[in-house]
């Protein structure tokens, strides 16, 4: 007889109770918060269960997408199915089956977003986050406090941003010590970001990389771009003012002693880089934008991931691209020559692998769109003149995007 699969044994178990917990998180429910959750799911107005096991790169369950649709079609039955995110101190909820434009499935989706981008859930316990989500649930109100949590938001990252830029430019100029304090009292520091917004690390295989001396993680993980990439542009206008306070943050507790030059050289670039988000997020005007903050704070992690280990005595590491069809694939992992459609002249490019197989295989990757005499186009399709993403490929084709935006190229468009 064929044992079941770890699909098959979780529906069992939702259908002797609605809250499912793995062994090794047994410790972060206590009994009585049990109990009281499972008082709160007999409450809610359709059938919701919990699933607690851990989402792990290389593991059985890798995606929370993934382990909601596969227990839902082996239990059988629709509902809202709330599991962990990438990481423990996530939440991640969906109705299923359903319509991803529907809009109980966009209230739904949005409950476990909204408590994300709550600060003052930020250090909560997983069994108080697994009860706002519930409340927001049962009363229906996860759109509306998505909502306002997302425009709080907003406004923290425009104060901030506007705070911190003119102290960046001093402290990327003062020749003496550590550089990075320089940006402490710039507001930086206070702005709580919870949730699917603080992943831990761009990819399994580069933990190393990822580490600085203090063992945080520098770089922006590959769910960021997972996420972005299924967002709609309010949630990635949020997720990304998100990622800006976040790597202000990491800029603002970072001392990194700067009397090395190459490691100056280093910590100017992840300063320029956090001004240069800044200064488009403050900006953005669609799509296209908000994934240049993205690339602009990837672009100023690898910097800072660098100067640490220089300053640690280890190499100077290369800086990682993203995608070059659509910087919300995330890393690009591969390299290959590409021409454009009805251009002759050839590109040495870096995509995600999916892209790339698309591409070998004379297919149509996913590009990111943008727009061109008022139609949607390819990004890279856009006048360069009228796009600095379409000029320097998000920094693929030339080296200085991050100039360009400070310089004011981006403004000029306009």
């Amino acid at each position: 007889m064929t044992a079941p699969s770890p699909g098959e044994r979780i529906a069992a178990a939702l259908r002797r109770s609605p809250l499912h917990v793995d062994p090794s998180l047994a410790s972060a429910l206590p009994a009585d918060r049990r109990r009281r959750i499972l008082d709160e799911l007999a409450r809610q107005p359709q059938p919701t269960y919990i699933i607690l096991v851990p989402i792990i790169a290389g593991g059985t369950w890798q995606d929370p997408e993934q382990l909601a649709a596969v227990v839902q079609s082996r239990l059988g039955r629709g509902g809202v199915f709330v599991t962990l995110g990438e990481y423990t101190d996530t939440l991640h909820s969906r109705l299923l089956p359903g319509d991803p434009g529907d809009e109980r499935g966009t209230a739904v989706r949005r409950s476990a977003l909204a408590v994300s981008l709550d600060p003052d859930f930020r250090d909560a316990s997983l069994a108080d986050r697994l009860d706002r989500v519930l409340e927001l649930l049962r009363t229906g109100e996860g759109d509306a406090e998505y909502r306002r949590q997302s425009a709080a938001l907003r406004e923290r990252t425009r104060s901030r941003s506007a705070e911190a830029r003119p102290e960046a430019g001093e402290g990327a100029a003062d020749d003496g010590g550590a550089l990075l304090p320089a940006l402490g009292g710039a507001g930086v520091a206070a702005a709580a970001v919870g949730g699917f917004l603080l992943w831990r690390h761009r990819r399994i295989a580069a933990v190393a990389r990822a580490r600085g001396t203090a063992g945080e993680a520098l770089l922006l993980p590959r769910a960021v771009f997972a996420t972005a990439d299924r967002a709609t542009r309010d949630e990635l206008h949020a997720q990304a003012s998100a990622e800006v306070i976040a790597f202000g943050e990491l800029l603002d507790g970072t001392d990194v002693p700067g009397t090395d030059p190459a490691v100056r050289d280093l910590l100017a670039r992840a300063l320029d880089a956090y001004s240069a988000a800044g200064k488009v997020l403050d900006g953005a005007r669609g799509v296209p934008d908000l994934a240049g903050v993205l690339v602009l704070v990837d672009q100023g992690r690898d910097a800072l991931a660098s100067a640490r280990s220089l300053a640690a005595g280890g190499p100077e590491i290369p800086p990682e691209p993203l995608c070059f069809f659509n910087p919300l694939h995330g890393d690009a992992a591969v390299r290959l020559t590409w021409r454009p459609p009805g251009s002759r002249r050839s590109l040495r490019v870096r995509s995600c692998r999916e892209c790339a197989r698309t591409a070998k295989d004379h297919g149509t990757p996913k590009y990111l769109l943008d727009e061109r005499d008022g139609r949607p186009v390819p990004y890279f399709e856009a006048a360069p003149e009228s796009s600095v993403w379409a000029a320097t490929g998000y920094g693929q084709l030339r080296g200085d995007l991050i100039e360009r935006i400070l310089r004011g190229d981006r403004d000029r468009e306009h």
